[in-house]
């Protein structure tokens, strides 16, 4: 049997108090209808409809990367049921259907692949779980032999419904040919005025359907965010998870409280990292690396034995076996450093090709460059790549001393070998092996007086 999924992703999501919609908030990094995707993106499904609606095509157009989605819109939000009913003319029949809500991020795949299989027998299974606080949550009601009857939404539910603490979690997979059926008896008389999904159930019951069930792992894995303290309260807990994660295939956090991992990252053994480190993206790191504390880095491989010190800011870049960085540096995209490289205080690096054992150690910008082997860049050095409207190459050859205070006006190649004195004004290729210097003159003014600050 064919799989296919709904993703309901229509709602504001009012108590967020934003004009994004609410399934475009961030958890980790990631939006949280991504979460739920890439959960499912494990299944083996034919196709994913995700139904959008508050935002206009804000959604569709922030994850228009997503493969094998129709985007389905719902222009009035009218409840869950006439949501699904937007998504399963493009179903076809024979297919089992799939589901689940773009505001409920920690959803595993071993869950949903149990609540797909449990589907097999019956043709309609529910995920459920049992809380002890129920209150929000539609109540799942059953009859004496432990059959559901029905599903009370918590609007609708009196004294005796309200104390029950299985609940739904809407979540859900049903054969097409019947849900096709169902949402089209649907009706909208209760106390919102809304078509709930959840009718469904008492529609299956008076057929003679049994409905199964099976729960999540955790109970994390079902709550939905409704506000940006609940976003921030599952932002930590999310965090920790990766933190323990980590830290159980070889990482030492420092304070796991005070780490934050916002994309996928690829660890080696006995990595060492400080207080506030940011990852983002896709990163990489080796073994005996060491990452100082607030440090951000994003797209980066870092190989062995790197040394990263405290307040580095680390983009789109690559850094080889035992370099050195900062502390207080900036290394930004296409950068490729090779081994032993040092890149100190206050530098900033872009787009820039580091050769094996060259170093800059103090307050210098190098862009657009190309910097051959044992190279020693003097502190102040700039290379000077833009001329106004357009950017402009150095290329600075191996074994090459460039002294405190030097400018280097691209596009300018420096040969192997050469010393240029501090203070100069480079404005031309230089042949390898020459000294280089621009003559200042000494002057001294005998006498001199400071100008003195006028009284009031």
């Amino acid at each position: 049997m064919s799989l296919s999924i709904i993703i309901l992703a229509a709602g504001q999501g009012k108590r967020m108090r934003s004009r994004i919609p609410k399934v475009l908030h961030k958890l980790a990094g990631r939006t949280l209808l991504e979460h739920v995707y890439v959960s499912a993106l494990q299944l083996n499904f034919r196709e994913a409809h995700i139904v959008y609606g508050y935002g206009g095509r804000q959604v569709p157009e922030a994850l228009a990367h997503l493969q094998a989605v129709n985007w389905v819109e719902q222009q009035k939000q009218l409840g869950t049921g006439h949501a699904v009913r937007q998504a399963i003319t493009h179903i076809p029949g024979v297919d089992d259907v799939l589901i689940l809500y773009g505001d409920v991020p920690l959803i595993t795949y071993q869950t949903l692949q149990r609540l797909v299989d449990a589907a097999d027998e019956t043709g309609f299974s529910l995920l459920t779980s049992y809380i002890d606080d129920p209150k929000g949550y539609g109540r799942i009601i059953r009859d004496g032999k432990g059959d559901i009857l029905r599903i009370v939404e918590e609007k609708d539910t009196g004294d005796e419904e309200r104390s029950v603490c299985e609940i739904n979690t809407g979540m859900m997979t049903v054969k097409a040919k019947y849900l096709s059926r169902w949402l089209e008896e649907l009706d909208n008389n209760n106390r919102q005025g809304e078509f709930y999904l959840t009718d469904i159930v008492q529609k299956a019951v008076s057929e003679g359907i049994t409905i199964s069930t099976t729960q999540p792992d955790a109970v994390s894995e079902i709550r939905g965010i409704n506000d940006r303290v609940q976003l921030a309260e599952m932002e930590r807990y999310y965090q920790l998870i990766q933190a323990h994660h980590l830290m159980r295939q070889g990482v030492t956090l420092m304070d796991p409280g005070r780490f934050d991992l916002r994309g996928e990252l690829e660890a080696g053994r006995d990595i060492n990292i400080d207080v506030n480190v940011v990852l983002e993206g896709s990163n990489s790191i080796g073994d005996n690396v060491a990452i100082g504390a607030n440090c951000q880095i994003k797209d980066v491989d870092i190989a062995d034995g790197v040394v990263i010190l405290p307040n580095c800011v680390i983009e789109n870049a690559v850094i080889g076996e035992r370099c050195r960085i900062g502390p207080f540096a900036r290394i930004r995209p296409g950068t490729r450093l090779a081994k032993d490289v040092h890149v100190g205080n206050f530098v900033e690096v872009k787009n820039t090709e580091v050769a094996s054992g060259s170093k800059m150690n103090h307050l210098s910008y190098i862009g657009d460059a190309e910097i051959g082997k044992d190279t020693n860049i003097g502190a102040g050095t700039i290379t000077c790549n833009y001329d106004g409207a357009n950017k402009h190459k150095t290329i600075i050859g191996n074994d090459v001393h460039i002294g405190s205070d030097t400018q280097l006006i691209a596009p300018v190649k420096i040969g192997n070998g050469v010393t240029i004195g501090a203070g100069t004004t480079v404005t031309r290729d230089i042949e390898p092996n020459r000294l280089v210097h621009n003559k200042v003159e000494h002057r001294e003014v005998k006498g001199w007086k400071r100008p003195k600050k006028k009284q009031d």
